[in-house]
C-alpha cells in the first residue's frame, strides 16, 4: 500500500533525526535526502519535492536557533508543516448543511471507480444523518444505471433516478435534482459519464451537465495508479469545471498513487 509505505519511509527518516547524537548540517541534509527519496519513489512530481525541501529548510535554520530550542522539534514540525502544505488547496474547501439541500457532482476519467464512490460518499453522510440521494446522468457508459441502482438498494436503500430510455444526461440530471428538492433531500449526488481529456464532445457534455444544475461542488475522482499523468487530467477537468475537491481511488495496490498529489 503506497500510502503505508510512504508513512513507514518518513517516519524513519524522522527517527534518524532522533537517533543522532548530535544534530547538525549533515544529519538535516540526510533527513531530507531521505524524505524526498520516499516521495519520488511515491511518484510524486519533483517540483513538488523540490518545494517540500525548500519549505523545511526555510523553516529550520540550525545555526540561529536561541540557545534552549529543541533542534529535533522544531525539524519535526517543519516536515510535518511542509508535507500539510504539500496538499493544502489553500482556500476553504465546501461542507454540506444538513437540512439545506446541496448538489455534488462527480466528475473523472472512466474506470477511476466513479460510480462506486459516488455510493460511498453518499452511504458515508446517510450514516451521519444526512439525506442522500443519487443521479445516474451518465448515458455513455452501458450498464451505468443499473451499476449505480445496484450499489443504491444495497448500501441501506438511497433513493436513485436516471433512465434507460432518454439519452441527454442535461435532461436526466436537471430531472433528478428538481425531484429529489420536491423530496427534501439534502444531498443530491450526480454521477456523470467518464471521460478522457481528448473526448471534446464528452467535456463540453460535463460543462453543460454543470451549467444546467448549479452545483454547490464538482469532486474529480482520480485513479491513483495513473501516477503523474494524473496532472494533465485533471488540468483538463479543471479548465472546463470548476472542480473544488479531489478523491483519489485505487491507492491500496499501487507504488504510484503519491503521482497524484501533482493534480
Amino acid at each position: 500500500m503506497v500510502l503505508g509505505e510512504l508513512r513507514g519511509s518518513i517516519s524513519r527518516a524522522i527517527q534518524s533525526i532522533n537517533k543522532a547524537i548530535i544534530v547538525n548540517d549533515q544529519v538535516l541534509i540526510d533527513c531530507l535526502n531521505e524524505i524526498s527519496r520516499a516521495l519520488l519513489q511515491a511518484d510524486v512530481q519533483f517540483k513538488l519535492v523540490r518545494d517540500v525541501q525548500a519549505n523545511i529548510k526555510s523553516i529550520v535554520d540550525l545555526h540561529n536557533l536561541p540557545a534552549g530550542h529543541d533542534k529535533r522539534k522544531i525539524i519535526h514540525q517543519a516536515v510535518f508543516k511542509a508535507l500539510c502544505d504539500m496538499m493544502d488547496p489553500g482556500k476553504p474547501f465546501f461542507t454540506p448543511k444538513k437540512g439545506k439541500t446541496s448538489v455534488i457532482i462527480f466528475v473523472g476519467l472512466q474506470g477511476s471507480g466513479k460510480t462506486t464512490t459516488c455510493t460511498k460518499y453518499a452511504y458515508y453522510h446517510q450514516k451521519k444523518g444526512w439525506k442522500p440521494a443519487l443521479v445516474c446522468a451518465d448515458t455513455f457508459r452501458a450498464g451505468a444505471f443499473d451499476q449505480l441502482k445496484q450499489n443504491a438498494t444495497k448500501a441501506n436503500k438511497i433513493p436513485f433516478h436516471g433512465s434507460y430510455t432518454e439519452t441527454d444526461p442535461v435532461k436526466i440530471a436537471v430531472e433528478g435534482v428538481e425531484r429529489f428538492k420536491k423530496e427534501n433531500r439534502d444531498l443530491i449526488i450526480v454521477d456523470t459519464s467518464g471521460r478522457h481529456k481528448q473526448e471534446a464532445s464528452l467535456f463540453e457534455e460535463m460543462r453543460q451537465v454543470c451549467q444546467a444544475t448549479s452545483p454547490d461542488l464538482v469532486v474529480f475522482v482520480m485513479d491513483g495508479s495513473i501516477g503523474q499523468a494524473a496532472f494533465n487530467q485533471a488540468q483538463a477537468f479543471k479548465q472546463t469545471v470548476e472542480v473544488g475537491a479531489v478523491i483519489v481511488t485505487k491507492m491500496d495496490g499501487h507504488a504510484k498513487g503519491g503521482g497524484t498529489l501533482s493534480a
